[in-house]
């Protein structure tokens, strides 16, 4: 039943995101491993389209938070406000408070807007005046950034940076699916008329059942080659750390069980290694995020 659900949602997404049969496995991957997505590419490619995709096949709450300039920490998680009436100060809580959020053009907003994000994509909670709220689950963050190169945007930290489980590029279509799109029905359309295949708790028992996918000795032995080589390797600034190793674990998991089977392999780890690591790591030669995976997938031997 599992692996019809997973088929019928993968389905279902590349019907509306056409020609991009890699980067919506990606995404489903991440989600599945518990993580958050950065989709960083070019303004009208689809990045807002695969977040509402999501949220409606997945039967998610959904919430889209426009980033800009001028925007407070307190538009994202809420703020209290004094209620004459009860002469008391109650939360009104923001948009975070929903399953699946659309942080749109995250770096459009200020350093300290964009860190309103941390706690609530770390901890799963927001922290008011002395006050601990807990946020629904499934949660689920979806960012986007335009290119750091574009006017008007303050580039994510290090430290935000490293809260996203992925980092996905979209791309232009080929010219088969740009066809299709611009012959065939528009995407909003179809996103109205899409039905959800499952639902949050069938979503949340197929996340519990990730952590049940073996992982050998031998692959964790893998894993740690990896990050050590990353570490010990002149040609970057630093190395990975243990949470991206974690996380290189749980998404090859995540990978392993959307391919049906119950333990992972080194094409696992392989399969979502660039997505994990892109972000993570800055090279002093100028590679690009595919390139510093293949470099550092060349170097260590496969168990």
């Amino acid at each position: 039943m599992r692996a019809h659900d997973i088929d019928a949602v993968l389905t279902s997404l590349n019907t509306i995101i056409l020609g991009k049969a890699a980067v919506t496995k990606l995404a489903l991957t991440c989600l599945l491993a518990k993580g958050h997505l950065l989709i960083e590419d070019l303004p009208g490619v689809g990045k807002t389209t695969l977040a509402h995709s999501l949220a409606k096949i997945l039967g998610l709450d959904f919430q889209r938070i426009q980033f800009t300039s001028d925007m407070l920490p307190a538009d994202i998680v809420g703020v209290s406000v004094f209620e004459r009436d009860s002469n008391q100060f109650n939360f009104h809580k923001g948009p975070i408070f929903s399953q699946l959020i659309l942080s749109d053009e995250v770096n459009r907003a200020t350093p300290r807007t964009q860190s309103a994000l941390l706690e609530s994509m770390e901890e799963r909670q927001v922290s008011i005046e002395g006050q601990t709220y807990v946020l629904p689950e499934p949660f689920f963050v979806i960012a986007t950034q335009n290119p750091s190169n574009q006017i008007g945007t303050f580039p994510l930290p290090e430290s935000q940076l490293d809260r996203f489980l992925m980092r996905l590029e979209l791309g232009y279509p080929n010219a088969e699916a740009e066809r299709s799109l611009l012959t065939g029905v528009d995407r909003n359309s179809l996103l109205q008329k899409q039905e959800a295949v499952i639902n949050s708790e069938q979503l949340l028992q197929i996340q519990n059942a990730v952590t049940d996918i073996h992982v050998s000795s031998a692959l964790i032995d893998y894993v740690q080659k990896l990050l050590d080589y990353s570490r010990v390797s002149e040609r970057y600034h630093y190395g990975l750390s243990p949470r991206a190793g974690l996380g290189l674990v749980h998404a090859a998991q995540a990978w392993a069980l959307i391919e049906q089977r119950e333990q992972v392999l080194p094409e696992d780890i392989q399969a979502v290694f660039g997505s994990v690591v892109g972000h993570r790591l800055i090279s002093r030669e100028g590679q690009s995020a595919e390139q510093l995976a293949t470099d550092i997938l060349s170097q260590v031997p496969i168990p």
